[in-house]
């Protein structure tokens, strides 16, 4: 009677991506992003911007050497009512009133590996 090794029933899991997710748990945005990433495989480590506001040096850090009106969120009333689309506010400016108002933040934020994706892209998720 010879014996066969078996291999095991089940096999580990590839490992997902990982990624940190800011958001704004009521954002209809943010709940689309975020069950999307997750049917793809994304291990997510959530912030809720309203419940843990960033300060203006951590806001300083995510937004690094890109355009900081990127992170301007336009539907935001304050963005609206001071007319920032044709007088964007300073980078300091800008991060000090999105640290006071965290509506203020185009969300969500989504970072991986040095990268961030804002809003609910598709390509840029899959770019992560």
């Amino acid at each position: 009677m010879s014996r066969t090794k078996r291999k095991p029933a089940t096999r580990a899991k590839k490992a997902g991506k990982r990624a940190k997710f800011y958001q704004k748990p009521s954002c209809t945005t943010c709940r689309k992003a975020r069950a999307y990433m997750e049917r793809h495989g994304f291990h997510l480590t959530v912030h809720d911007l309203t419940e843990d506001r960033l300060s203006a040096s951590a806001l300083e850090k995510l937004i690094g050497r890109r355009d900081h009106t990127e992170f301007l969120n336009t539907r935001n009333e304050l963005y609206r009512r001071d007319n920032m689309k044709d007088e964007p506010p300073t980078r300091k400016a800008a991060i000090r009133l999105m640290a006071k108002e965290p509506n203020l933040i185009r969300r969500p934020v989504i970072t991986s590996g040095g990268r961030v994706v804002l809003g609910f892209d598709r390509e840029g998720i899959k770019r992560l």
